[in-house]
């Protein structure tokens, strides 16, 4: 046998070998991969894999789950129900940490999907929100922090400079902005785009990823990344290796072909419709980014929510082997 060739991934995922057969042409025997995502901006990543399965189109047989909370991951990994997962950025830690290293982080799939809305129109600037109060959700888990990040940085102290008011899901603070009981919200993506087009005089007004990436730029803002069962990467490199190169260019589409993306979005059900997805794709991040590229920046990201509450990411830094980069 011998190797007909070498497909080095976005990152170096390193070397995908095959066998050729008797007629000279390569083989593969498909790989049975379950996939687990959380319904919404995570799982936008994955449409165009997910679309692609249903045609037939893929490499790998993949099954796929939508879920509706992110409690719903842990159990399915660490019963085997599933292989691969797309998980909140600090979700991927507290599994690391919770199941002695059984799960490890493939690629990290979308960066920030925060936006500060304000009824307004004053605010231009991290500034321009001293005195205010915002309206937010999130409170002890990502949104916070990343907000609180960004404040700090730009000489705000957050409770003190800037109130924040925080409530338990993004449908409350869409009342009090619709009654005029709030002014400025931090909201996520795709509910901002929906927003905007109920509500006639709510502006787009601060990006929190290009606000994160103006005081840090050496890491970004993450919000989701694809995790993995160690077993099940160790028993099937070359699977593992197909996934990720149809991830990426499942992702790269998701990006370049707005208008097919958007009824993708619809179709699946994650953004309710294509006028909507069309908004809000743009805003959601959506990225590809594996390897030491990973690393680096999960690495400076996970400091940032240990230093603000080490619970968040599983009570302490993840190991070197939290990382698979083949």
């Amino acid at each position: 046998m011998k190797k007909l060739f070498a497909a080095t991934l976005i990152g170096a995922i390193g070397l995908l070998i095959l066998t050729s057969c008797g007629t000279g042409e390569a083989t593969y025997e498909p790989s049975e991969v379950r996939i687990a995502a959380l319904r919404g901006p995570t799982a936008l990543g994955l449409l165009q894999l997910m679309y692609e399965s249903e045609q037939g189109n893929t490499r790998n047989n993949y099954h796929f789950e939508l879920l509706g909370s992110p409690d719903q991951v842990p159990p399915l990994l660490i019963r085997g129900e599933v292989d691969i997962a797309a998980v909140p950025g600090n979700l991927a830690s507290i599994l690391y940490n919770n199941t002695d290293g059984e799960v490890q982080a493939l690629a990290i799939v979308t960066l920030g999907v925060l936006h500060v809305v304000d009824m307004t129109g004053e605010i231009q600037s991290i500034a321009d929100l001293y005195g205010r109060t915002i309206y937010t959700f999130g409170q002890g888990a990502t949104p916070e922090f990343a907000l609180n990040y960004v404040l700090t940085q730009n000489g705000l102290t957050p409770g003190v400079d800037v109130n924040i008011e925080f409530r338990a899901e993004p449908p409350e603070i869409a009342a009090l902005l619709q009654t005029g009981s709030a002014e400025i919200a931090l909201l996520p993506e795709p509910f901002v785009s929906t927003l905007l087009m109920q509500i006639d005089d709510l502006n787009l007004a601060l990006d929190l990823t290009e606000e994160w990436n103006r005081v840090q730029p050496d890491y970004g803002l993450i919000m989701s990344v694809v995790v993995g069962r160690r077993s099940f990467l160790a028993e099937n490199p070359d699977a593992v290796a197909i996934l990720l190169e149809e991830y990426a260019n499942s992702i790269e589409f998701m990006t370049t072909n707005l208008t097919d993306a958007a009824q993708l979005a619809s179709q699946f059900e994650i953004i309710p419709n294509a006028a909507i997805a069309e908004q809000a794709l743009p805003r959601t991040h959506i990225t590809f980014l594996n390897g030491t590229t990973m690393k680096q920046n999960l690495m400076g990201f996970y400091n940032v929510l240990y230093q603000a509450n080490p619970a968040t990411i599983g009570g302490r830094l993840p190991d070197e082997d939290f990382f698979f980069i083949p």
